[in-house]
């Protein structure tokens, strides 16, 4: 199969406006030597028939018999002939071919009409009438050379200027064409890097008002969108590695202090539990954010009980309260806490702030969930130094940790950040408020 031809915009829309120019100036030419032969036709007719009328004036009747002046023929001096018939004798014949005599003979004693003979001469038949009775027959002729030469002329210069009007459309369309899509194929260039190096760059003309600009408004969308994707997918990586950091963390741990010595049954056991504790941990990580990517996309809408979500909150940070020496206190609601989010996620919005309130609190951590209204507050308090006036935006962006983390190496500010934007996929929010007692932390989800 031989491959089909493909050819640029550019070079389509410039065969398309030459293709219609050019079938307009075909009609419009053909038209006007059609009207033009018409209008020369009709004006030798006009002439030999003047002429024919001006020889009948000279024209006598006598005792009823068709009579012709003596004098020259000044109109076939002048190449223009005139016939005189008497019935269909001819009376009065000038010296021209044969051929065109005797078409003119033809004429003698019809109707009064044109005929043209010979491609070169128009003649003209006009009845003599004397008191209403037809005496004879006049036939003028016209020689069309004149008029033919004139409508090859003619023909020629309109062909002529049909295409050099034609080639100058062609050269200005195909300037205006460039100059035209000049800005549509700079901005495919400035996509196509930008989509490569520099994703946040937009084309930025402002309200779309025409075709170009509403062009690059659906390039900045789609540059966006492709932004926003490759954020999202390096947001949840981060979370990811941030998240899984510390459960492979307590595992390695765990592995290679029961390979370092020998221990007993107890020990192992103990080992492997703990080992065991933190994979389940790094699998409820990975749903939740699973679960998360879904809420965001809007692929699930499922509800639970904020209950069971911050039990599992704390039981997951317990063993490091344990170990600072920090008791944590839950204060739940008997009845059971809908909201619309997975437990999961519940967790593991809570978790971080958990883990936090375990770090910095002294001595104690307070956990409440309360109802109010169309809303579940969860609160986390714990009696450190709390968060200062200025950090309690600031802690919530990726990256960024508190003045009370400064001090402690190896974290990556992305755990209130995470816990954020789990709460926002879930039409919730995250406050970190100061009451001048320590760090105090307030979830608000939305009731199912």
């Amino acid at each position: 199969m031989r491959p089909r031809l493909r050819l640029g915009v550019r070079t389509r829309l410039l065969l398309a406006v030459v293709g219609a120019v050019a079938l307009a100036l075909a009609i419009g030419v053909a038209a006007f030597n059609l009207l033009l032969g018409q209008r020369l036709s009709d004006s030798a007719i006009a002439l030999a028939k003047a002429q024919a009328v001006a020889e009948i004036s000279s024209l006598k009747v006598v005792d009823g018999k068709l009579v012709v002046p003596e004098g020259p023929d000044e109109g076939a001096a002048l190449g223009s002939p005139v016939w005189v018939f008497a019935g269909t004798t001819a009376i009065e014949t000038p010296r021209i071919a044969h051929s065109i005599t005797a078409a003119a003979a033809s004429l003698a004693g019809g109707p009064e009409r044109a005929l043209r003979v010979n491609e070169t001469m128009r003649l003209y038949a006009l009845p003599v009438l004397q008191q209403g009775k037809r005496v004879g027959t006049v036939v003028a002729g016209v020689p069309l050379h004149p008029y033919d030469e004139t409508e090859t002329i003619a023909l020629v210069g309109s062909v002529a200027l049909a295409v050099a009007l034609l080639a100058a459309v062609t050269v200005l369309t195909r300037w205006i064409l460039g100059r035209a899509l000049l800005p549509v194929s700079l901005m495919t260039k400035d996509a196509a890097a930008w989509s490569d190096h520099d994703l946040d760059r937009r084309f930025g003309l402002g309200e779309p008002y025409d075709e170009l600009t509403r062009l690059a408004c659906t390039l900045d969308a789609l540059l966006e969108r492709l932004a926003a994707s490759l954020r999202h997918e390096q947001r949840f990586t981060a979370e990811l590695s941030h998240e899984l950091r510390t459960p492979l963390a307590k595992i390695a741990a765990e592995t290679e202090l029961a390979l370092r010595r020998e221990r007993s049954g107890d020990d192992y056991r103990a080992s492997l539990e703990a080992v065991r504790r933190s994979a389940e941990q790094m699998t409820r990580t990975v749903e939740a954010l699973v679960s998360a990517a879904r809420q965001d996309a809007g692929l699930t809408r499922t509800t639970s009980d904020a209950r069971d979500g911050v039990r599992a909150a704390v039981a997951s940070v317990q063993d490091g309260a344990d170990a600072g020496g920090v008791r944590i206190t839950l204060a739940l609601p008997d009845a059971p806490v809908r909201v619309a989010i997975e437990d999961g996620l519940v967790e593991r919005i809570i978790q971080p702030l958990l883990d936090n309130a375990v770090r910095y609190g002294r001595s104690s951590v307070s956990v409440e969930v309360l109802r109010n209204g169309a809303t579940v507050l969860v609160s986390v308090v714990d009696d450190g130094d709390g968060v200062g006036a200025d950090e309690r935006e600031r802690i919530f962006e990726p990256g960024v940790r508190g003045s009370a983390a400064a001090a402690e190496p190896g974290g990556a500010g992305l755990g209130l950040a995470l816990a954020q934007r789990l709460a926002r996929s879930a039409g919730g929010e995250i406050s970190a408020e100061h009451d001048g007692a320590g760090g105090r932390f307030v979830v608000r989800l939305p009731v199912a």
